[in-house]
């Protein structure tokens, strides 16, 4: 259970600041520029929230409806979400070590799967880096073979894989 002090909103514009030093943090090997996390949160702000403790930011989501079987590359601009997307794609989920273990991860995979249900999509997808693959099994996304995405998901890095929740 998330204490009241613990709270996810709704990310604007003037929240990408913090969402930057955030990322610096967590993903140190995964830089991507201010403006392509700016386009996330542009593209589509139902999938983009701040975690705050208290009135401090402590970690983020970014995600948005894409295409089943692919991934958007590391650090690239959209320019616009498919009008085919038939897949939920969580392209970042990122928690100061001040925000983990405290349920905060689980409380927004499972509004956001609540958001993709009622969008009508019948799967999530994300690729899983820095040995992430156990986390993201704990909530149901299973890892999926994909031979022809392997030079994109090696961008990452090398254990990056691949993985799929089903909302069947």
């Amino acid at each position: 259970m998330i204490h009241k002090a613990v709270n996810w909103r709704a990310m604007t514009g003037y929240d990408l600041p913090a969402v930057e030093g955030i990322a610096a943090v967590v993903h140190p090997d995964f830089h991507e520029a201010p403006e392509v996390l700016a386009e996330r949160q542009q593209l589509y702000r139902n999938g983009c929230y701040l975690l705050e403790v208290g009135d401090r930011p402590v970690g983020y989501l970014l995600s948005h409806p894409w295409r089943e079987g692919s991934i958007p590359e590391l650090n690239s601009l959209l320019g616009t979400i498919p009008d085919d997307a038939d897949t939920y794609y969580l392209h970042d989920l990122a928690l100061l070590p001040v925000a983990r273990r405290i349920g905060a991860a689980g409380h927004i995979i499972g509004a956001i799967t609540k958001h993709a249900v009622a969008r009508g999509f019948a799967t999530m997808s994300l690729v899983a880096v820095n040995d992430s693959e156990r986390f993201w099994t704990r909530h149901s996304f299973v890892s999926r073979d994909a031979p022809r995405l392997a030079d994109k998901l090696a961008s990452y890095d090398a254990g990056a894989r691949l993985m799929v929740k089903s909302l069947d």
